[in-house]
């Protein structure tokens, strides 16, 4: 993520955090993503696949879907076969519905979902999968009719998403944050983390080799319950360990 691309990223975290409701968390996020071709959102906690045929309005943290679509979905329980879902479940970092894997072997009911999407304008997206700190699996997806989401800009969308479902859930008033400490170190690495610096940057700058970045980064990981780096930047920022 560029330097650019990141002061615009912090100022729309600056925003979250004074957003008192889900309905102005999702405003905020469509506000600064309407560019992308955004023109809807949903995020929610997903159960095991083998309970997801359970999936109800309970586990939506937020979203911003077209009535019908929603209530279509909810009730004909296509969370079971929802290949987006699905693939939530199994991938660790986000993903393009067009990526090839997302529909590798779709079955009918999938393509059925998918088509039926489609109709309220929802032929593309990008998922990010996510994990609370209680260790639930989630993840949020930006939606349209076409977005333009460039590789670049993957790793924003993935920290605005980190960072979203966090404050949706503090301001549901579901409990998010557990005590967190993370070493000198630790706190280092992942502040130049967020600042863009790849592995071999972070050692050059800290004077550790790569595998120590790498070894650093998975203690953060771990100590703060993130899939990725772009979580765990996320809830860095989120949590107030880097500024």
């Amino acid at each position: 993520m560029s330097r650019k691309s990141l002061d615009h990223t912090l100022k729309l975290l600056k925003e979250l955090d004074r957003a008192g409701s889900i309905p102005e968390v999702v405003a905020t996020v469509q506000r600064q993503l309407s560019g992308f071709g955004v023109e809807a959102i949903i995020a929610g906690l997903l159960p095991t696949e083998r309970s997801l045929a359970a999936f109800n309005r309970q586990f939506l943290v937020m979203e911003s879907l077209p009535e019908e679509w929603r209530q279509r979905y909810l009730h004909r329980r296509y969370a079971a076969h929802d290949p987006i879902v699905l693939h939530t479940l199994q991938c660790q970092t986000g993903f393009a519905w067009s990526d090839p894997e997302v529909l590798a072997s779709p079955s009918s009911t999938a393509i059925q979902i998918m088509n039926e999407a489609a109709e309220f304008e929802l032929r593309d997206g990008y998922t990010v999968p996510l994990t609370t700190i209680e260790g639930e699996a989630g993840g949020m997806s930006f939606a349209g009719s076409r977005l333009e989401v460039a590789p670049e800009h993957r790793g924003m969308l993935t920290l605005i998403a980190s960072y979203a479902f966090g404050q949706a859930l503090l301001v549901r008033g579901q409990p998010t944050d557990g005590p967190v400490k993370l070493s000198p170190r630790e706190r280092e690495t992942l502040q130049w983390a967020a600042e863009g610096k790849t592995d071999w940057e972070i050692g050059e700058i800290m004077g550790i080799s790569e595998h120590g970045v790498d070894s650093h980064l998975r203690c953060v990981r771990t100590k703060l319950n993130a899939r990725n780096r772009a979580q765990s930047v996320a809830e860095g920022f989120r949590l107030g360990i880097i500024v």
